[in-house]
């Protein structure tokens, strides 16, 4: 099986070698970019699995690396992975919003940096290929790795593909944020329950005017529901 491969977007030299190091170690094939402009030139030529961007770089931050590739058609669903020192929530939520598919704050432990790849990899690998999901007007197609609502294509990041196609396989039942970020991140992984509220206003965002408005329900004081019932 041809090894993964991880382009690392941070401009400290050190730190950079670190993480190669310890990705190296665990199998995955290494590629490193000192800035944004180098990181685009990489992806163009061979587009990674994976990326893990430091926040503050030299040119372009990487929270607008993160941004304009997540807008452009080629590079929307490549997995992205921030790495920053900034620790407050804010700034957690605004590298979410921004479209990374996760949050590692500085410093982090190899293992843990380790844990945080193959959990998103996982997540964007999605299903086995072969099984077609309807709930209505909305079909998930595991093996195209697409969503349809009707004749319309709906765009969803790797995250909120595998969060909708959890619901979709789990309709009418509440989960509780504890039992999405285990069901559907993995226990083994640490992800603030707040991550869980941005990929949901992430995904009600991008299912919007496909006749599929209101089919993830907020039930106060309990969690999230997958429902065609109007919330009551």
């Amino acid at each position: 099986m041809t090894a993964k491969q991880i382009l690392i977007v941070e401009d400290e030299q050190p730190i950079r070698e670190m993480i190669a190091f310890s990705l190296r170690r665990a199998g995955f094939d290494i590629a490193e970019a000192g800035d944004s402009r180098s990181a685009r030139a990489q992806v163009a030529d061979r587009r990674p699995d994976l990326l893990l961007v430091d926040w503050m770089l030299p040119d372009t931050s990487g929270l607008e690396l993160t941004r304009a590739l997540k807008r452009e058609r080629e590079t929307r669903d490549l997995p992205i992975i921030l790495l920053t020192a900034r620790s407050d929530e804010s700034d957690k939520v605004a590298g979410l919003e921004g479209g990374a598919d996760d949050y590692v704050t500085k410093p982090f432990s190899p293992r843990e940096l380790v844990a945080r790849v193959n959990a998103v990899l996982r997540r964007a690998a999605g299903a086995e290929a072969g099984e077609t999901l309807r709930f209505g007007e909305l079909v998930l197609d595991r093996a195209g790795h697409r969503v349809l609502a009707g004749e319309a294509h709906v765009t969803l990041g790797p995250t909120e593909y595998r969060l909708l196609e959890f619901f979709m396989t789990h309709p009418e039942r509440v989960y509780s944020r504890e039992q999405l970020l285990d069901r559907v991140w993995g226990g083994n992984v640490y992800v603030e329950e707040r991550t869980i509220d941005v990929h949901i206003r992430r995904l009600r965002k991008a299912l919007e005017g496909h006749r599929c408005d209101g089919l993830v329900q907020t039930v106060r004081g309990a969690g999230y529901r997958f429902s065609a019932q109007p919330e009551i």
